[in-house]
């Protein structure tokens, strides 16, 4: 009777889970790129964790800012002091802001979900504390429309910023960050004829 009962149950829960794939209300997929290179499929860590934890795709170092901050501010100190012309200030400045610039560190994951819902990027809470690691968007946020865009597939990059004060490499399958999915509310009088369809993909709605 026993084996029957589990016979029946497992059955059932196997209906019930191809239904669920059926449905395809939310998940997560390899992007093309990443097939076949060991890349594990977010998943939750316990029972009630609301995050799906995300792992680097590939080893990646993420330079110190404050050391690249005071390699170019030497290098560039001479050319500081003696030329204090506008054009010049303002050609540093831009060079100062592209050796700041966070690094995107690749998943090889692309999600999908309902049209009413979203993704929400958030850091690892042990990653400020141990590793130095901040977003500096804060959060990171997937559209439904950003899975499978014609430009990246929808792969899901997250920035990261180290502020500890030396590099920090981050070896393939390390955990970066947690994904959340949520739904969204729309204003009254939300007209979405007037909107753009996106056209591009990581970083991109469409309108600038």
């Amino acid at each position: 009777m026993q084996l029957v009962t589990n016979n029946v149950m497992i059955g059932d829960r196997n209906l019930h889970e191809k239904g669920d794939e059926m449905e395809r209300k939310r998940g997560f997929e390899i992007v093309s790129a990443y097939e076949g290179k060991g890349i594990t499929v977010p998943k939750r860590s316990t029972k009630h964790s609301a995050g799906y934890d995300f792992e680097a795709a590939e080893d990646i170092v993420l330079p110190s800012i404050w050391k690249m901050l005071f390699k170019f501010a030497a290098t560039q100190l001479k050319q500081w002091i003696y030329t204090t012309d506008k054009e010049t200030v303002e050609a540093e400045l831009a060079k100062e802001q592209k050796v700041l610039k966070p690094v995107l560190v690749p998943t090889g994951i692309k999600s999908y979900m309902q049209e009413d819902e979203y993704l929400q990027l958030a850091n690892r809470s042990s990653n400020p504390l141990k590793h130095f690691l901040v977003l500096p968007n804060g959060v990171g946020i997937v559209d439904s429309d950003y899975y499978n865009n014609p430009d990246n597939e929808g792969h899901i990059y997250f920035q990261l910023l180290n502020f500890g004060l030396f590099d920090k490499e981050i070896k393939k399958g390390d955990r970066i960050g947690q994904g959340i999915f949520l739904p969204f509310l729309k204003a009254d009088a939300d007209e979405e004829n007037d909107m753009n369809e996106r056209t591009g993909g990581f970083g991109s709605s469409g309108v600038r």
